[in-house]
């Protein structure tokens, strides 16, 4: 997986982890790339300074100092910094109604969102998980597929 700083057209930076980076051309190029704060999809890689990793540490050259070798998992984040609470709310307004209007499918979401494309399965509003190589082969088929930020239910 390859880390990237990224910076809309509005100026909004953000981060965002690919595969490799031919993976993010490709979603630049076709606009599968959004900004959270604006939505806009004119994305670029900003710059960004590098990491260096020795042979018993990590130098984060920001900073110039030493970074822990194995990052522990960041809280769910907006751009620049901890997500404000009304965000939170809608995205778990967000949850709800797809949950509760959508039909979960499980890793079988691309071949289902195929099956309705295709007018082999009755048309309806479906959620589950897929692979970015699959979700980017969706797209380039005119499906439309979208990432949703998924926060743990408020309930639990």
């Amino acid at each position: 997986m390859i880390h990237y700083q990224l910076r809309c057209a509005d100026a909004h930076e953000f981060d965002g982890w690919f595969k490799d980076s031919g993976n993010f051309e490709r979603q630049a190029k076709r606009g599968l790339i959004a900004c959270p704060i604006c939505a806009n999809t004119h994305v670029d890689r900003a710059l960004m300074a590098p990491r260096l990793r020795t042979k018993t540490r990590v130098i984060d050259h920001e900073t110039q100092a030493e970074a822990p070798t194995v990052p522990a998992p960041a809280p769910v984040q907006a751009a620049g910094g901890a997500m404000p609470d009304q965000l939170r709310a809608m995205l778990h307004k967000l949850r709800a109604e797809v949950e509760t209007k959508c039909d979960y499918v499980g890793d079988q979401f691309a071949s289902e969102a195929r099956k309705i494309h295709n007018g082999d399965a009755e048309p309806r509003g479906i959620y589950g998980e897929t692979t970015d190589d699959e979700a980017e082969a969706l797209a380039e088929d005119g499906i439309e597929v979208a990432l949703i930020p998924w926060l743990p239910r408020a309930d639990s």
